[in-house]
């Protein structure tokens, strides 16, 4: 979990955002208060002009004020609906006792965003529209994927700069001196291409067609 967390902290600091992390230390009780993992703020927020996706993208974070963040790291395992209910850890909702402790760190928790760092959803529109109300029923408002965090971390990371502050940069940044990190595997992170029909192809029949 930790390097998990490492992650996130990176990430959202990537975007600008000041991290202050819950706990340094490993709760001896799982209280839900516990689970909160960051709390996050914006110092110059940007207004959106609708009303915000609870997936989030990275050009979202811009519109993010104040936010307490939990990341639940299982990257072995692509969320569903059935699997989160079969997981109490992700159906049980936001509880009061994470809203006073976010009241007593931020004092005014009006334009508070609750968010949830997990692995993959399915790649199944319906089902991830499922997963996502399930966690929106339960007090999330926001989701952002790991593939998300990994993207911008692994794009923003210039292999010219020496990040001697950051362990996990400056690891990325030798992996992509070293070429482990080319454009190809980059389009890993981004939708397919749509396949071109070659002039080898012949087009397919239309429609009462002999």
């Amino acid at each position: 979990m930790a390097v998990s967390e490492i992650l996130v902290r990176e990430f959202f600091e990537l975007h600008g955002f000041l991290v202050h992390q819950r706990r340094k230390h490993v709760a001896p009780a799982a209280r839900q208060e516990d689970e909160i993992d960051f709390y996050v703020q914006n110092p110059r927020p940007v207004t959106a002009q609708g009303p915000m996706p609870i997936l989030l993208a990275s050009t979202d974070l811009a519109h993010l004020d104040r936010a307490l963040v939990v990341v639940k790291a299982w990257h072995t395992e692509t969320l569903t609906r059935a699997r989160m209910t079969s997981k109490a850890e992700f159906v049980r909702p936001v509880q009061p006792a994470m809203l006073r402790h976010a009241a007593q760190f931020f004092g005014d928790v009006s334009r508070l965003t609750k968010v949830l760092v997990v692995p993959s959803l399915s790649h199944d529109p319906d089902e991830r529209d499922s997963s996502l109300e399930l966690l929106r029923s339960k007090g999330v408002d926001a989701v952002v994927l790991f593939r998300t965090v990994l993207a911008d971390l692994v794009g923003w990371t210039n292999p010219s700069r020496n990040y001697r502050k950051s362990d996990l940069l400056q690891t990325i940044r030798i992996f992509k001196h070293y070429d482990f990190f080319r454009e190809a595997q980059m389009e890993l992170f981004r939708p397919p291409p749509v396949r071109r029909r070659s002039r080898s192809e012949s087009p397919p029949p239309t429609p009462g067609s002999t």
